[in-house]
């Protein structure tokens, strides 16, 4: 399962040049994240997160994001709401099909007065007998639940009500606890016995050949078996990796047939699953992938192709008053010298960037042993200068001379 870390905030914070302690809007949806963490102290200015499809359990280490104005947590396995009070700034908070059960934990979003926008839609406290009218009088800072404006007249009858509603959802709320903590007894028992099963099924699978070995003299194959075996060892292996994705598809199959209750257990149970399977067919298909035929730069008949495999942006410039080329490369800020790669020929410059090739054919000819290449201290750009070669242009100039006398 995913994990949040610098070089996964990096590479979503391409937009702001790969700069995360600035990030003013980030997005790590749909990354198989578990749990909330190092945000708040690496992305202090943050202004909008986006963390919905993930499988974050708790609303934990966002406290610190003072300028925070928008977080959507929709599609994960958040049952309380929690540690949100830092969050000052905050006006729009999205926690659409999660598993929110006790509807009284939106109170420690009371502190929230900027808080104008909440959606709650698709957790199980929103099919509570006056839902609605428990967080519309809770929140009174509130203006939007749900996608639906709350009129002044609805908050009114809401605060008139309180009492009455506040028992119902208590009593709500104790029914739905005391349900979900049978749900995790069960989910528990179920998973203890999964690992049995698991761990039965590995200690009955046979030895190298297919064979269970009591007496090693007795059963050793015989000199036919041998050559019978040695005949067709490829064949064999097809068989048994058809064998076993014939077997991992019925496990698949039945997994999915099997009836099971919506909750965050289920949840994690099944990405598991699916990270399992795609583990097993990788593995299976190790065998059979081939090797990617290396890019052509130049051709059979010596043409020195253009490539731009890492897909950068770069400029070419003619100095002629220093009578050199000079290519400014846009490679990324924090990018590592170690992983380019520079070699400058008459006619081309080829740079290896994490072993995808640029190739550029130049213009003119220049001199690679006068060449240099250096990083940009602003932009971390790579910027080669390349001498030109001088030429003699005296005949040149005769030839025109003569034409202009005749």
């Amino acid at each position: 399962m995913g994990r949040i870390t610098e070089d996964l905030i990096r590479r979503n914070a391409e937009h702001n040049d790969c700069i995360i302690f600035s990030l003013e809007e980030l997005s790590l949806h749909q990354q198989e994240i578990e749990r909330l963490e190092h945000i708040d102290k690496w992305c202090r200015d943050l202004k909008i997160l986006y963390l919905q499809n993930n499988l974050i359990g708790k609303i934990e280490n966002v406290s610190k994001l003072k300028k925070l104005e928008y977080l959507n947590l929709a599609l994960n396995n958040i049952e309380k709401i929690e540690n949100l009070e830092g969050c000052e700034g905050l006006t729009k908070l999205d926690l659409t099909v999660n598993f929110i059960g006790e509807l009284s934990s939106v109170k420690n979003l009371q502190h929230n007065i900027h808080l104008k926008e909440l959606f709650l839609m698709g957790n199980p406290c929103a099919d509570f007998e006056g839902y609605r009218q428990f967080v519309v009088a809770t929140l009174q800072q509130l203006k939007w639940l749900d996608g639906k404006e709350i009129e002044r007249s609805e908050r009114i009858q809401a605060l008139q009500n309180y009492p009455v509603i506040e028992q119902q959802i208590r009593e709500q709320e104790e029914a739905y606890c005391f349900k979900r903590a049978k749900d995790k007894e069960e989910a528990e028992r179920k998973l203890q016995e999964k690992h049995k099963n698991e761990d039965k099924t590995k200690r009955s699978q046979p030895g190298f050949d297919g064979r269970w070995y009591t007496d090693i003299s007795a059963a050793l194959p015989s000199s036919l078996d041998s050559e019978d075996h040695l005949q067709a060892p490829e064949t064999q292996e097809e068989g048994n990796n058809k064998k076993k994705l014939d077997e991992s598809e019925d496990d698949d199959l039945a997994f999915w047939n099997k009836p099971s209750l919506f909750t965050p257990e289920s949840r994690l149970e099944t990405l598991r699953h699916m990270e399992k399977q795609r583990k097993k067919k990788e593995k299976l298909s190790e065998g059979k992938k081939k090797v990617r035929a290396p890019r052509i730069l130049i051709t059979e008949d010596g043409k020195v192709l253009n490539v731009n495999e890492p897909k950068l942006d770069f400029t070419l410039k003619d100095d002629e008053k220093h009578n050199q080329l000079t290519l400014d490369l846009a490679v990324y800020r924090y990018m590592d010298t170690s992983l380019i790669d520079v070699d400058v020929q008459p006619t081309y410059v080829r740079v290896m960037v994490k072993g995808k090739p640029f190739q550029l054919v130049l213009p003119v000819e220049v001199k690679p042993d006068s060449s240099s290449a250096r990083r940009s201290q602003t932009t971390g750009h790579l910027v080669i200068c390349m001498p030109k070669v001088l030429q003699d242009f005296s005949f040149v100039k005769d030839q025109v001379v003569l034409r202009q006398v005749r």
